[in-house]
């Protein structure tokens, strides 16, 4: 098992890539400590997931709550080894149409939020852990109405190399994990029915050169792989799970004669 004897924090761990995340992680021999801002979904999930996960309420835009959260765990499980900050929000920005307010609540969560947690962490790390942000190929794309969202993800980017300078002389490793489409809950404002997911993710799909949506699962092995000693020369990157929307978006079924 590759995370036998280690500890990690996931922040928005009670769904979506999060769960997916906590659920391998504790296949792989990981006891796991997940936030969210619900305590009905979170308890839910401690209880699939069994006694190697502690589930704390904390809303990642809390910094108190946050640090406790952090301490919480630490002393549950002793010193950490992985953190996931994960928990993030989506949000439509257009120009012209946008209260302050919506905007700053994107960054605050995507972005402030994600800095503070790994502030909260570092004093529990060990040296030689390893930091997962997660970001989104949002942040390169250009979607139309989506500023906050793309400005909150291009800031977990650059952000992430700086962590990784300051973290280095402890062996520290910080990268990011970029997603594209993938089938999660944040979806679900904007196709609020089965029959909507359908259609959204089809319309996308086509955008997409592997010409699909991505899983969960799919983003958490990449997280696996950044928090393992697999992954023990890796600093300062950016994995993209995307099926190429980033790297070639010429290939994808939309521009197939």
């Amino acid at each position: 098992m590759r995370l036998a004897g280690k500890t990690a924090l996931i922040t928005g761990g009670n769904s979506g890539i999060g769960l997916a995340t906590a659920r391998l992680f504790v296949a792989e021999g990981a006891r796991v400590a997940i936030t969210g801002r619900n305590q009905a979904t979170l308890e839910a999930a401690a209880k699939a997931l069994g006694p190697n996960v502690l589930a704390i309420v904390a809303d990642a835009t809390d910094v108190e709550a946050t640090e406790q959260a952090v301490a919480q765990a630490a002393e549950k499980f002793g010193k950490l080894d992985i953190v996931f900050a994960n928990a993030g929000i989506a949000g439509n920005t257009p120009i012209g149409s946008t209260k302050l307010a919506a905007f700053e609540s994107v960054i605050r969560t995507n972005l402030t939020a994600v800095f503070f947690t790994v502030q909260a962490a570092v004093p529990h790390l060990r040296d030689g852990a390893s930091i997962i942000l997660n970001g989104s190929v949002i942040s390169v794309l250009g979607n139309p109405g989506y500023a906050a969202y793309a400005a909150s993800k291009a800031g977990v980017r650059a952000m992430a190399r700086v962590m990784a300078s300051e973290l280095s002389p402890r062996g520290i490793r910080v990268n990011v994990v970029s997603p594209g489409g993938t089938s999660t809950p944040i979806w679900n404002r904007t196709a609020p029915t089965p029959d909507a997911v359908v259609a959204l993710e089809k319309r996308i799909s086509q955008t997409i050169p592997l010409g699909r949506f991505g899983k969960a699962e799919e983003v958490a092995k990449t997280v696996l792989f950044l928090a393992s000693d697999d992954a023990s020369n890796i600093q300062g990157a950016e994995i993209f799970v995307d099926g190429g929307a980033t790297a070639s978006p010429a290939g994808a079924p939309a521009f197939r004669g």
